[in-house]
């Protein structure tokens, strides 16, 4: 069963840490992205660019509207994804909750 995992990350957090941190904290995330690739449950993964990448669309009443920025206005913002495959929510929790990037903000896990 495919799972998308939405990991977000805390930016206060992660505004507070030195480019050797940051780094390493991306490094792990890989090495685990490794890891669950290894055992057949990596379907597929993105980190995702940053807010002032980001459009958001939307129509209503027949007019498109564009805006610069993400939509929702939080303390996190969506960081990456990652498409996993596992036997079902239990065993997704299982898995994601040694991802390192659970330390970073939470991971929302939808089947």
């Amino acid at each position: 069963m495919k799972f998308m995992c939405l990991g977000y990350l805390d930016v206060e957090s992660w505004s507070k840490k030195t480019p050797a941190e940051q780094n390493a904290a991306i490094d792990a995330c890989f090495a685990y992205d490794d890891v669950l690739r290894k055992g057949g449950h990596f379907a597929g993964g993105e980190a995702l660019a940053g807010p002032d990448k980001v459009v958001t669309l939307w129509k209503k009443a027949d007019k498109l509207s564009v805006t610069d920025g993400p939509y929702a206005e939080t303390k996190e913002l969506l960081g990456g994804l990652l498409i996993l495959e596992a036997r079902d929510i239990k065993h997704a929790v299982e898995l994601m909750s040694k991802h390192p990037g659970v330390t970073m903000g939470p991971f929302e896990i939808r089947p």
